[in-house]
C-alpha cells in the first residue's frame, strides 16, 4: 500500500504558487538575509541553501530570523544525520540530488516535508512506496529534459505526482517545463550564482529573479 505524501501541503501549495525556487550555493551565513531579501524584491519568496558548503545552516537559521517571509528550505541532503540538522534549523522542506531510503526515512521521523531525486522508473516508484508525490528530476536536461521527463512519467500519470526539474535549466528554457501540468516547479540555480552572492551583488540578482517572474506571469497570462 502507498503511504501518505511526505511534502506538507502548505509547501506543495507555496511551490505551485510560485513556480520557481532559487537554488543557492553560499559561502558566509551572513549574506543569507540580504540574498533572501533581494530575491523577494524580484518576486521570489522560496528559496533552497544546498549542504555544499558549512554555512548554509547557519545562513537557513539567519534567514527564518530575520527574514520569515521567505519559504526557506534545504538541499543536497544526502545522510540521515544532515535530515536531523535540517530539521533543527527550521527548514520548511528538504531536497536531495538522488534517492536514499535511509535518507527518506529520517525525513519521515523528523516530520521534514522531503523531495528526492528521481531520473529513472526504478526511482520514481521507490519514492512511491515511501511516501513521495514530490520529486526531484535531476539533473533535468543531462536526462533528456522535458521531453524525457513528459515519457517517463506518463505511466504515473494518473497518480498526479508532481515534479521539480532541475540540473542545466536557465532563463531561456525554465518556461518550457513550466508548461507541463506535471511540473510543479523549475529549480533555479541560474538565479544567484555563488560568485554573484560572494560579492553582494544583489541588484544583478533582484534583476534575474524579476526577470523570472515576469517570465512566469506572461505564460500565466497567456494561459488565461
Amino acid at each position: 500500500m502507498l503511504q501518505s505524501n511526505m511534502f506538507s501541503e502548505s509547501v506543495a501549495a507555496s511551490l505551485s504558487r510560485s513556480k520557481i525556487v532559487a537554488v543557492l550555493v553560499i559561502d558566509d551565513a551572513a549574506a543569507g538575509p540580504p540574498l533572501a531579501k533581494a530575491l523577494l524584491e524580484g518576486g521570489i519568496d522560496i528559496m533552497e541553501l544546498t549542504l555544499r558548503t558549512p554555512a548554509a545552516l547557519p545562513a537557513l537559521a539567519e534567514i527564518k530570523r530575520r527574514v520569515p517571509e521567505m519559504v526557506a528550505g534545504i538541499g543536497t541532503v544526502l545522510t540521515p544525520e544532515q535530515v536531523a540538522e535540517t530539521k533543527a534549523a527550521g527548514a520548511e522542506f528538504a531536497v536531495a540530488p538522488g534517492f536514499n531510503p535511509r535518507v527518506l526515512a529520517a525525513a519521515r521521523q523528523h516530520d521534514l516535508p522531503f523531495a528526492p531525486g528521481v531520473c529513472t522508473p526504478s526511482e520514481i516508484e521507490g519514492a512511491l512506496e515511501t511516501g513521495c508525490r514530490v520529486l526531484k528530476f535531476f539533473p533535468a536536461e543531462t536526462s533528456g529534459g522535458i521531453r524525457a521527463l513528459r515519457s517517463m512519467t506518463a505511466p504515473y500519470a494518473h497518480l498526479n505526482l508532481k515534479f521539480m526539474p532541475l540540473g542545466g535549466l536557465n532563463a531561456d528554457n525554465f518556461v518550457a517545463y513550466l508548461k507541463d501540468p506535471a511540473v510543479i516547479a523549475v529549480g533555479g540555480s541560474w538565479l544567484a550564482k555563488r560568485d554573484e552572492i560572494r560579492r553582494c551583488d544583489w541588484a544583478a540578482i533582484t534583476a534575474k529573479a524579476r526577470q523570472a517572474r515576469q517570465a512566469i506571469d506572461a505564460m500565466a497570462d497567456t494561459a488565461d
